[in-house]
């Protein structure tokens, strides 16, 4: 098995509680980078990254525009802003209409990882209350990476994962702890 260097978490009503949950359990010598898109209203002073942050030792920011993805650092979509992997593995940020309502949307920034990174991606999609990230799952089975789903019955609100189970090729249903466990384990392994 060869190590992942990306790994993205989309979620959206309940899915921060997940990830806060994660986020202790993380190998603070993490060798992947983590990006996370979470549903969440625009407001001019989030404290997202700070509530993050305050869970791990790993370095979390906001994404930005053309930055070049580093391991052992979390990457927090903007409210408002699609976040894409471009295939040189920075980040781009965009505008442009919502998908399934959402801005950021998990599928935009799913299926362009996927593009990016093929079999070296995991996609964790979380708790949530529409289908956003369903669509992006495929993409990431499709270009050889590892789909994860949070467990329904573990979920706040588990319309979500149901969605994803029900329509997407999913490799793994974990819990938040397993999840942990899983992204040290794949993400340290050999192959980076």
């Amino acid at each position: 098995m060869t190590a992942s260097r990306l790994i993205v978490i989309g979620g959206s009503a309940g899915g921060l509680q997940t990830i806060l949950t994660m986020l202790p359990a993380l190998d603070p010598q993490l060798r992947a980078a983590i990006i996370i898109v979470l549903h969440r209203y625009n407001q001019p002073q989030s404290m997202l990254e700070d509530v993050l942050a305050a869970k791990t030792n790993l370095s979390v920011k906001e994404a930005e525009e053309k930055e070049p993805l580093m391991p052992g650092v979390i990457y927090v979509a903007p409210a408002d802003y699609h976040l894409l992997i471009e295939r040189d593995h920075t980040l781009s940020l965009d505008y442009s209409e919502k998908v399934h309502f959402c801005r950021p949307s998990i599928d935009v920034t799913f299926s362009s990882a996927a593009a990016a990174y093929g079999p070296d991606l995991t996609a964790l999609l979380l708790s949530g209350a529409n289908d956003d990230g369903v669509e992006g799952l495929v993409d990431v089975h499709d270009a050889g990476g590892i789909t994860i789903v949070q467990t329904p019955d573990t979920a706040l609100v588990d319309f979500m994962p149901r969605q994803a189970i029900g329509s997407a090729p999913v490799d793994h249903i974990l819990d938040a702890r397993e999840m942990a466990v899983f992204v040290n384990t794949f993400s340290n392994g050999p192959g980076i």
